[in-house]
Protein backbone atom coordinates (compact mmCIF):
# COMPACT_ATOMS: atom_id res chain seq x y z
CA UNK A 1 0.00 0.00 0.00
CA UNK A 2 2.89 2.43 0.69
CA UNK A 3 4.82 1.78 -2.48
CA UNK A 4 1.66 2.30 -4.55
CA UNK A 5 0.99 5.38 -2.69
CA UNK A 6 4.15 6.43 -3.20
CA UNK A 7 4.27 5.89 -6.81
CA UNK A 8 0.78 7.72 -7.06
CA UNK A 9 2.00 10.90 -5.45
CA UNK A 10 5.07 10.58 -7.92
CA UNK A 11 2.46 10.53 -10.73
CA UNK A 12 0.63 14.16 -9.13
CA UNK A 13 -2.14 12.51 -7.24
CA UNK A 14 -3.21 13.48 -3.86
CA UNK A 15 -2.46 10.68 -1.53
CA UNK A 16 -4.98 10.31 1.44
CA UNK A 17 -2.39 7.66 4.14
CA UNK A 18 -4.41 6.21 6.97
CA UNK A 19 -2.20 4.70 9.82
CA UNK A 20 -2.75 1.92 12.29
CA UNK A 21 -3.21 3.16 15.73
CA UNK A 22 -1.41 -0.16 16.95
CA UNK A 23 1.68 0.61 14.83
CA UNK A 24 1.81 4.28 13.88
CA UNK A 25 4.73 3.70 11.33
CA UNK A 26 2.13 1.08 9.32
CA UNK A 27 -0.58 1.75 7.11
CA UNK A 28 -4.03 0.27 7.44
CA UNK A 29 -5.06 1.99 4.29
CA UNK A 30 -4.37 4.31 1.18
CA UNK A 31 -7.11 6.64 -0.78
CA UNK A 32 -6.84 8.01 -4.54
CA UNK A 33 -9.62 10.61 -4.41
CA UNK A 34 -9.32 11.72 -7.76
CA UNK A 35 -9.87 8.50 -9.19
CA UNK A 36 -11.93 6.92 -6.81
CA UNK A 37 -9.50 4.20 -5.66
CA UNK A 38 -8.93 2.76 -1.94
CA UNK A 39 -6.57 0.03 -0.99
CA UNK A 40 -7.48 -1.46 2.48
CA UNK A 41 -6.09 -3.40 4.85
CA UNK A 42 -9.61 -5.74 5.58
CA UNK A 43 -8.20 -8.30 8.42
CA UNK A 44 -9.05 -8.53 12.06
CA UNK A 45 -9.59 -6.37 14.16
CA UNK A 46 -10.75 -3.80 10.70
CA UNK A 47 -12.43 -6.81 8.77
CA UNK A 48 -13.55 -5.38 6.00
CA UNK A 49 -16.25 -7.78 3.62
CA UNK A 50 -16.63 -6.02 0.14
CA UNK A 51 -20.03 -5.02 -0.50
CA UNK A 52 -20.23 -5.12 -4.33
CA UNK A 53 -17.88 -8.11 -4.92
CA UNK A 54 -16.24 -8.07 -8.06
CA UNK A 55 -18.30 -4.96 -9.53
CA UNK A 56 -16.73 -2.16 -7.24
CA UNK A 57 -14.57 -4.58 -4.92
CA UNK A 58 -11.97 -6.70 -5.31
CA UNK A 59 -9.91 -9.30 -2.64
CA UNK A 60 -6.45 -9.77 -2.61
CA UNK A 61 -5.44 -12.67 -0.47
CA UNK A 62 -1.93 -12.36 0.31
CA UNK A 63 -2.30 -16.03 1.78
CA UNK A 64 -1.71 -17.49 -1.64
CA UNK A 65 1.80 -16.33 -1.60
CA UNK A 66 3.09 -18.30 1.78
CA UNK A 67 4.68 -21.50 2.55
CA UNK A 68 1.61 -22.85 4.61
CA UNK A 69 3.73 -25.80 5.32
CA UNK A 70 6.54 -24.02 7.17
CA UNK A 71 4.59 -21.67 9.09
CA UNK A 72 2.29 -24.38 10.44
CA UNK A 73 5.34 -25.55 12.48
CA UNK A 74 4.85 -22.33 14.45
CA UNK A 75 1.19 -22.81 14.85
CA UNK A 76 1.36 -23.31 19.01
CA UNK A 77 3.95 -19.67 19.05
CA UNK A 78 1.51 -18.02 16.97
CA UNK A 79 -1.49 -19.07 19.08
CA UNK A 80 0.48 -17.89 21.83
CA UNK A 81 1.61 -14.79 20.49
CA UNK A 82 -2.12 -13.74 19.35
CA UNK A 83 -3.52 -14.84 22.62
CA UNK A 84 -0.95 -12.66 24.96
CA UNK A 85 -1.79 -9.78 22.19
CA UNK A 86 -5.16 -9.85 22.81
CA UNK A 87 -4.84 -9.78 26.75
CA UNK A 88 -2.43 -6.65 26.80
CA UNK A 89 -5.24 -4.69 24.18
CA UNK A 90 -8.14 -5.75 26.55
CA UNK A 91 -5.85 -4.37 29.55
CA UNK A 92 -4.86 -1.62 27.55
CA UNK A 93 -8.44 -0.82 26.65
CA UNK A 94 -9.79 -1.22 30.21
CA UNK A 95 -7.25 1.40 31.34
CA UNK A 96 -8.31 3.86 28.80
CA UNK A 97 -11.85 3.05 29.96
CA UNK A 98 -10.69 4.37 33.12
CA UNK A 99 -8.57 7.41 31.44
CA UNK A 100 -11.91 8.53 29.79
CA UNK A 101 -14.05 8.29 33.32
CA UNK A 102 -11.37 10.16 34.80
CA UNK A 103 -11.36 12.98 32.00
CA UNK A 104 -14.99 13.22 32.42
CA UNK A 105 -14.40 14.01 36.07
CA UNK A 106 -11.82 16.70 35.03
CA UNK A 107 -14.65 18.08 32.64
CA UNK A 108 -17.17 17.97 35.75
CA UNK A 109 -15.10 20.22 38.38
CA UNK A 110 -15.65 23.00 35.36
CA UNK A 111 -19.05 22.60 34.52
CA UNK A 112 -21.04 21.38 37.56
CA UNK A 113 -19.28 24.24 39.93
CA UNK A 114 -20.57 27.14 38.22
CA UNK A 115 -17.23 28.19 37.09
CA UNK A 116 -17.85 27.73 33.28
CA UNK A 117 -19.15 30.98 31.53
CA UNK A 118 -21.64 29.32 29.27
CA UNK A 119 -23.01 32.94 28.28
CA UNK A 120 -19.32 34.13 26.70
CA UNK A 121 -18.64 30.48 25.33
CA UNK A 122 -22.00 31.25 22.95
CA UNK A 123 -21.07 34.83 22.52
CA UNK A 124 -17.22 33.54 21.56
CA UNK A 125 -18.55 30.98 18.99
CA UNK A 126 -20.81 33.33 17.29
CA UNK A 127 -18.15 35.57 16.99
CA UNK A 128 -15.75 33.12 15.72
CA UNK A 129 -18.73 31.75 13.31
CA UNK A 130 -19.04 35.30 12.01
CA UNK A 131 -15.06 35.70 11.42
CA UNK A 132 -15.36 32.44 9.17
CA UNK A 133 -17.93 32.41 7.42
CA UNK A 134 -18.68 36.34 6.84
CA UNK A 135 -22.45 35.92 6.04
CA UNK A 136 -21.63 33.90 3.25
CA UNK A 137 -23.39 30.37 2.53
CA UNK A 138 -23.02 27.79 0.20
CA UNK A 139 -26.52 26.59 -2.12
CA UNK A 140 -25.65 22.96 -1.66
CA UNK A 141 -25.74 20.10 0.68
CA UNK A 142 -22.65 19.46 2.16
CA UNK A 143 -20.39 16.85 2.03
CA UNK A 144 -19.23 15.67 6.00
CA UNK A 145 -16.51 13.29 6.57
CA UNK A 146 -15.49 11.78 9.99
CA UNK A 147 -11.93 11.06 11.06
CA UNK A 148 -9.18 10.59 12.90
CA UNK A 149 -6.70 13.13 13.45
CA UNK A 150 -5.08 11.53 16.13
CA UNK A 151 -4.43 7.64 17.89
CA UNK A 152 -3.19 6.49 21.19
CA UNK A 153 -0.25 4.25 19.69
CA UNK A 154 2.53 2.22 21.04
CA UNK A 155 4.76 5.05 20.57
CA UNK A 156 1.91 7.08 22.93
CA UNK A 157 -0.61 9.89 21.57
CA UNK A 158 0.19 10.59 18.05
CA UNK A 159 -1.37 12.78 15.71
CA UNK A 160 -1.08 14.41 12.41
CA UNK A 161 -2.60 17.99 12.70
CA UNK A 162 0.67 19.41 11.63
CA UNK A 163 -0.19 17.56 8.22
CA UNK A 164 -3.60 18.27 8.10
CA UNK A 165 -3.81 22.10 8.72
CA UNK A 166 -0.12 22.77 7.38
CA UNK A 167 -1.97 25.18 4.27
CA UNK A 168 -5.18 26.71 5.87
CA UNK A 169 -4.93 30.04 5.51
CA UNK A 170 -6.43 30.55 8.92
CA UNK A 171 -6.15 28.64 11.77
CA UNK A 172 -8.09 29.06 15.66
CA UNK A 173 -6.18 27.44 18.13
CA UNK A 174 -8.75 26.10 21.19
CA UNK A 175 -6.27 25.46 24.46
CA UNK A 176 -7.03 24.82 27.84
CA UNK A 177 -8.11 21.99 30.04
CA UNK A 178 -10.37 19.53 29.41
CA UNK A 179 -14.10 21.22 30.30
CA UNK A 180 -13.07 24.89 29.70
CA UNK A 181 -16.01 24.35 26.53
CA UNK A 182 -13.19 23.74 23.81
CA UNK A 183 -16.19 21.32 22.43
CA UNK A 184 -18.99 23.32 22.93
CA UNK A 185 -17.56 25.91 20.23
CA UNK A 186 -16.19 23.25 17.92
CA UNK A 187 -20.16 21.87 17.83
CA UNK A 188 -21.19 25.09 17.10
CA UNK A 189 -19.19 25.83 13.95
CA UNK A 190 -19.92 22.52 13.16
CA UNK A 191 -23.40 23.21 12.89
CA UNK A 192 -22.71 26.43 11.41
CA UNK A 193 -20.83 25.37 8.42
CA UNK A 194 -23.32 22.28 7.74
CA UNK A 195 -26.26 24.75 7.73
CA UNK A 196 -24.55 27.22 5.16
CA UNK A 197 -23.77 24.00 3.02
CA UNK A 198 -20.00 23.94 3.15
CA UNK A 199 -18.41 20.70 3.31
CA UNK A 200 -16.39 19.65 6.06
CA UNK A 201 -13.90 17.35 7.50
CA UNK A 202 -14.16 16.74 11.28
CA UNK A 203 -11.97 14.86 13.59
CA UNK A 204 -13.04 12.85 16.73
CA UNK A 205 -11.29 12.40 19.49
CA UNK A 206 -9.33 9.24 20.04
CA UNK A 207 -10.08 8.45 23.65
CA UNK A 208 -13.43 9.87 22.93
CA UNK A 209 -14.92 8.62 19.27
CA UNK A 210 -18.19 10.64 19.89
CA UNK A 211 -16.74 13.99 20.48
CA UNK A 212 -15.21 15.99 18.10
CA UNK A 213 -11.99 18.21 18.47
CA UNK A 214 -11.23 19.53 15.03
CA UNK A 215 -12.53 21.23 12.25
CA UNK A 216 -11.57 21.81 8.21
CA UNK A 217 -13.58 23.92 6.11
CA UNK A 218 -11.24 23.71 2.95
CA UNK A 219 -13.17 25.82 1.21
CA UNK A 220 -12.30 28.74 3.44
CA UNK A 221 -8.75 27.54 4.02
CA UNK A 222 -9.65 27.65 7.95
CA UNK A 223 -8.95 25.28 10.57
CA UNK A 224 -10.27 24.90 14.09
CA UNK A 225 -8.14 23.00 16.44
CA UNK A 226 -8.11 21.89 19.99
CA UNK A 227 -4.94 21.97 22.17
CA UNK A 228 -4.82 19.94 25.03
CA UNK A 229 -2.89 16.97 26.77
CA UNK A 230 -2.07 14.25 24.91
CA UNK A 231 -1.95 16.52 21.61
CA UNK A 232 -0.78 19.98 22.67
CA UNK A 233 -0.72 21.82 19.17
CA UNK A 234 2.31 24.60 18.96
CA UNK A 235 0.63 27.25 16.95
CA UNK A 236 2.46 30.44 14.73
CA UNK A 237 1.57 33.50 16.90
CA UNK A 238 1.98 35.75 13.38
CA UNK A 239 -0.18 33.27 11.81
CA UNK A 240 -2.90 31.67 14.55
CA UNK A 241 -5.69 32.92 16.28
CA UNK A 242 -5.12 31.76 19.60
CA UNK A 243 -8.37 31.17 21.81
CA UNK A 244 -7.33 30.87 25.95
CA UNK A 245 -10.47 29.07 26.99
CA UNK A 246 -9.40 29.42 30.56
CA UNK A 247 -10.83 33.50 29.87
CA UNK A 248 -14.11 31.62 30.55
CA UNK A 249 -13.66 30.06 33.94
CA UNK A 250 -13.90 31.70 37.26
CA UNK A 251 -11.29 30.08 38.97
CA UNK A 252 -12.72 30.76 42.23
CA UNK A 253 -15.33 28.27 41.89
CA UNK A 254 -12.85 25.92 41.27
CA UNK A 255 -10.86 26.62 44.72
CA UNK A 256 -13.16 24.01 46.90
CA UNK A 257 -11.87 21.09 44.16
CA UNK A 258 -8.13 21.79 43.63
CA UNK A 259 -6.96 18.97 45.09
CA UNK A 260 -9.46 16.86 43.40
CA UNK A 261 -9.27 18.26 40.45
CA UNK A 262 -5.05 17.84 40.30
CA UNK A 263 -5.55 14.10 41.70
CA UNK A 264 -7.85 12.96 39.15
CA UNK A 265 -5.44 14.58 36.19
CA UNK A 266 -2.20 13.07 37.74
CA UNK A 267 -4.49 9.23 37.59
CA UNK A 268 -5.59 10.09 34.30
CA UNK A 269 -2.58 10.67 33.14
CA UNK A 270 -1.05 7.51 34.70
CA UNK A 271 -4.07 5.47 33.38
CA UNK A 272 -3.40 6.98 29.89
CA UNK A 273 0.42 5.76 30.43
CA UNK A 274 -0.28 2.39 31.41
CA UNK A 275 -2.20 1.81 28.93
CA UNK A 276 0.23 3.04 26.20
CA UNK A 277 2.57 0.78 27.93
CA UNK A 278 0.50 -2.67 27.84
CA UNK A 279 0.06 -1.23 23.42
CA UNK A 280 3.65 -1.22 23.08
CA UNK A 281 4.43 -4.45 24.99
CA UNK A 282 1.53 -6.00 21.89
CA UNK A 283 3.40 -4.07 19.46
CA UNK A 284 6.63 -5.76 20.20
CA UNK A 285 4.73 -9.44 20.73
CA UNK A 286 3.27 -8.74 16.88
CA UNK A 287 6.70 -8.15 15.78
CA UNK A 288 7.67 -11.51 16.89
CA UNK A 289 4.51 -12.54 15.24
CA UNK A 290 6.11 -11.23 11.69
CA UNK A 291 9.29 -12.68 12.38
CA UNK A 292 7.40 -16.13 12.03
CA UNK A 293 5.84 -15.05 8.38
CA UNK A 294 8.35 -12.92 6.67
CA UNK A 295 11.31 -15.76 6.46
CA UNK A 296 7.90 -17.75 4.43
CA UNK A 297 6.28 -15.37 2.08
CA UNK A 298 7.48 -15.66 -1.26
CA UNK A 299 8.44 -11.65 -1.66
CA UNK A 300 9.07 -11.68 -4.85
CA UNK A 301 5.81 -13.14 -5.69
CA UNK A 302 4.06 -10.13 -3.98
CA UNK A 303 6.27 -7.76 -5.71
CA UNK A 304 4.76 -8.77 -8.82
CA UNK A 305 1.20 -8.49 -7.56
CA UNK A 306 2.18 -5.05 -6.35
CA UNK A 307 3.23 -4.09 -10.14
CA UNK A 308 -0.01 -5.63 -11.41
CA UNK A 309 -2.60 -3.71 -8.58
CA UNK A 310 -0.71 -0.57 -9.83
CA UNK A 311 -1.21 -1.10 -13.45
CA UNK A 312 -4.55 -1.64 -12.43
CA UNK A 313 -5.21 1.72 -10.24
CA UNK A 314 -3.44 3.12 -13.66
CA UNK A 315 -5.84 2.47 -16.13
CA UNK A 316 -8.49 3.66 -13.68
CA UNK A 317 -7.26 7.32 -14.23
CA UNK A 318 -7.75 6.45 -18.01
Amino acid sequence: MCKIGEEMLNQGFDVEFFFCSSDNNSLDGVVIPQIGVALIDGTAPHIVDPRYPGAVDEIIHLGEHWDEGKIEKNKDEIIRLNNEISRLFSTAYRYLMQAKILHDEMESYYKDSGALNIAGLNQAAREIADKIFNGKEKKNIPWVRHLFASAITPNGAVNHLENIFAYFKKRIILSGPAGTGKSTIIKKIYWEAVNRGYDIEAYHCSLKPNELEHLAIEALSTGIITSEFPHIFKPFPEKDVIINMLEYVDESCLKPYTADLEEARRRYQEAFTRAVDCINKAKMLHDELEKLYIPNMNFSAVDSLRKEILKKIQNYKK
